[in-house]
Parts: structure tokens; C-alpha cells; sequence
């Protein structure tokens, strides 16, 4: 830091306001304080000598900021200045602050223990695997699942089920924190979309396809895409690639949370309305429409790449 103020201070950028050393950016109504004037240093410096630092000695392209919406005007002002100093080209490095919104509780406000204090991660973790066993063994599902598989389900419910709500709505909004819903297995939920995943891989075992026959269709077998609803599916897979660039641009992880739910709900249309294997009276599989299992596999295949920009952690069985 005590360099950045040298360099500062040799380009006159620096100057004296009540006893402090102060930078004043054209445009901006505040200044920012580069030393107090008991001589310390402050977060203005030492914020703009971490981005001057990620540019010339980290070789930084793209410098992203997550950090609470109320910081937003300090980092405007951080990177105004910045760029006055000539630490960074805004036509050379892109820089980003990902502001977000506060937690609430049921009471819609900022969200405490009953004691008042803040809430700390590991507890709601804790709590999240508590009750996520419990809507496992409320459904039954300790009835067909392994020990192992049912601790797979409780982390991948518990852990997914608090990401993906933080994620889900736009994320300079405030939300509020809810176990009961984050636990529900229908409408736009970690768990109805981990669900609808296991449904398609489920799907696939049953057809009793091999990898090398799935590869093998992937070169051969032609799309048929006659039902509205296989079209529309395959429609919606092939968004993906500009959902991505989208959320790329914004900074915005709610729009690809709104199209995984979205391609969920259409796969469960399409799969309604369209069979992809043919059973007997006695559950033996008898036609296996190769297009449609294809299908599958592509929406499976998105599905996961999004869970994992997500953080989501699928299982096989839930």
C-alpha cells in the first residue's frame, strides 16, 4: 500500500483535505480517502491496491467482486479512480461487482438466531441434513435405498436444496429462508430438480442401453421430433449454450436456475405424452424408441452441466 500511495502521489492524484490525502474523481460528489490523517491506511487503499495488483501482477482479464449491494458506489468509486490512476483499460480488463441481498427470516427480517445473533452456515447445514433425512424416511425412501444411498440423497438434498434457493432468485433482492419450502419436491426446487434428473437416469437403466449403443445412436439414429412435445424439448435443450452466454454477461445465476426448471417441466411434459420404451404386462421391455432415449440423454447431459455450475451434487437414487 505503501507503494500505491508513492505511485499516487507522483501522478498528483492525491490531495490534502483536512488533514487526510484524498483522491477526487471527476463525477463523483465523494472522495476517496487514500491516508487518514493519523497517517493509516483504509479499505479505499487497500482496495485499490488489490485491483492494481490483479491487473499488473496476476495478469487479471476479469476481476469479480462478490460483495453485499451495499457496497456498490465504493466499488464504483474504486474502479473510477483506478482507472483515473491508469491501473486498469476497461477496453483490456473487465471488472464486475456481483452485488447480492439480504437473507431474511419468517419475519422478513435480516435473519437471526433467536438470541439475535447472526446465523452461522454450519447450523443451517446441520439443520438441512436433519431435515432432509426426514423427508426421505416421510416418503418412504428408506425402505428401497441403502444406507449409502440414503446418506447420498440426505447431503445431495440438504446441501442442494439451501444452494439453489440462493441462487434462484435474482440476487440483488432480498429473500426469505425457508426449509419447508426449499424441501418441497414440486415447483422450483432443488429437490424437484434432482428428482427430475434420477427420473431420466432411471429412464435410460431401464431401457438397458449400453454407452457404446447410445454412442453409436448418437452417430446413426435420426431425430424424429414429430410430437409437439419432443420438439419443444429438444427446442429448449438446445438453449442452452445462450442461457450460458447470458448469465455470463449479467453476472446473474437466477436466469440459469429459471431454464433448468424450465427444461425440467418440459421433460416431464414431454415424457407424459410420449413413450420411450414399450413394456409387456409383466414390466419386460419390448421396444426401446432409440430417438426419444437419445433425447433423454441430451436433456440428462445438460441438466448435469448446470447442476454442476450450480454446485449441485446428483445421485444416481433418491
Amino acid at each position: 500500500m505503501p507503494e500505491t500511495v508513492k505511485d499516487l502521489e507522483s501522478k498528483g492524484l492525491l490531495k490534502e483535505d483536512q488533514g487526510s490525502r484524498v483522491i477526487f474523481v471527476p463525477g463523483h460528489e465523494l472522495p476517496l480517502m487514500i491516508v487518514k490523517s493519523d497517517g493509516a491506511f483504509t479499505y479505499d487503499t487497500s482496495d485499490m491496491t488489490a485491483l492494481k495488483h490483479r491487473v499488473t501482477e496476476e495478469k487479471g482479464d476479469w476481476l469479480i467482486y462478490v460483495v453485499d449491494s451495499g457496497q456498490g458506489k465504493h466499488f464504483q468509486l474504486i474502479y473510477a479512480a483506478s482507472k483515473l490512476a491508469g491501473y486498469y483499460d476497461p477496453e483490456k480488463v473487465r471488472v464486475d461487482h456481483v452485488g447480492f441481498g439480504v437473507v431474511l427470516g419468517p419475519d422478513k427480517k435480516r435473519l437471526k438466531t433467536r438470541s439475535g445473533d447472526s446465523v452461522k452456515l454450519k447450523d443451517l447445514l446441520e439443520e438441512g441434513l436433519e431435515r432432509s433425512m426426514a423427508k426421505l424416511i416421510e416418503k418412504g425412501r428408506d425402505k428401497v435405498l441403502t444406507p449409502e444411498e440414503m446418506k447420498k440423497a440426505q447431503e445431495a438434498l440438504a446441501y442442494g436444496c439451501i444452494k439453489y434457493a440462493d441462487l434462484m432468485h435474482h440476487r440483488i433482492n432480498d429473500y426469505v429462508f425457508s426449509f419447508d419450502k426449499m424441501l418441497e419436491d414440486r415447483g422450483n426446487t432443488a429437490v424437484y430438480l434432482l428428482y427430475s434428473l434420477t427420473r431420466i437416469r432411471s429412464i435410460i437403466r431401464t431401457a438397458q442401453v449400453t454407452t457404446e449403443a447410445l454412442t453409436k445412436a448418437t452417430n446413426e439414429t435420426k431425430l424424429g421430433l414429430q410430437h409437439e412435445k419432443e420438439l419443444r424439448l429438444a427446442k429448449c435443450a438446445a438453449r442452452y449454450p445462450d442461457v450460458i452466454e447470458h448469465v455470463l454477461d449479467d453476472l446473474c445465476p437466477h436466469t440459469l436456475c429459471e431454464y433448468v426448471y424450465e427444461l425440467c417441466v418440459t421433460f416431464s411434459e414431454f415424457y407424459d405424452n410420449c413413450y420411450c420404451i414399450e413394456k409387456t404386462g409383466t414390466e419386460e421391455v419390448v421396444t426401446v424408441h432409440m430417438d426419444r432415449i437419445l433425447l433423454c440423454k441430451a436433456t440428462a447431459t445438460v441438466l448435469e452441466n448446470c447442476f454442476h455450475i450450480i454446485g449441485l451434487e446428483t445421485v444416481s437414487k433418491m
